[in-house]
């Protein structure tokens, strides 16, 4: 389209034919009296846009000429961080300067005094082994007694009358209560 594609003739009720990018033309048309072209309507903006829009860009008292000045003084990429990320920076740049200072003779003897060509790891593996076993055997007790407890609520509410016919699956948890108190009987004696 060039230019404006529709201009008013003198009587005002007239779209001028205007070129296609194509090299075709377009029909002069007949419109209303106040007819304002898609191209020109406004977009319409809900109350939230326009006061967002309307928001000034910088806090009250700062003009555009104070932020050159500004900017300067910061170190680059700052601008985008938040408080905590620039205190965490900090404590890098401060702990790599720390690792600088240091003498690297005294701290290869450091690393070295950590590290012992002994049985130690695998006594630790078979201590951790130990204690897994022992959370296993805590977490198998826990589980028999939450099934003898379910049990015991179950017997309850049949003697009370709350269940007047238990169905198949209650009367063979019912069943299984004495292997259950046979096996947390076991379990508890290893421990």
């Amino acid at each position: 389209m060039s230019g404006k594609c529709w201009s008013l003739q003198a009587s005002g009720k007239y779209i001028a034919a205007t070129q296609r990018p194509d090299g075709t033309w377009r029909k002069q048309r007949k419109v209303k009296e106040g007819y304002v072209p898609q191209e020109e309507v406004p977009v319409y903006e809900n109350k939230y846009v326009k006061f967002f829009k309307s928001k000034p860009s910088l806090p009250p008292g700062l003009s555009n000429s104070d932020i050159p000045a500004q900017q300067s003084s910061k170190p680059e990429g700052d601008s985008t961080l938040s408080k905590v990320a620039k205190r965490n920076q900090k404590r890098k740049e401060k702990r790599k300067q720390e690792k600088l200072e240091r003498d690297p003779v005294q701290e290869a003897q450091q690393e070295l005094g950590k590290v012992s060509i002994s049985e130690a790891p695998v006594q630790k593996d078979t201590a951790a082994n130990g204690e897994n076993q022992s959370a296993e055997k805590a977490k198998k007790i826990k589980n028999l007694r939450k099934k003898l407890r379910q049990v015991e609520e179950l017997q309850q509410k049949i003697d009370s009358g709350e269940i007047k016919q238990p169905s198949k699956e209650q009367l063979e948890k019912i069943g299984r209560r004495k292997v259950l108190e046979e096996e947390l009987e076991d379990l508890e004696l290893d421990l």
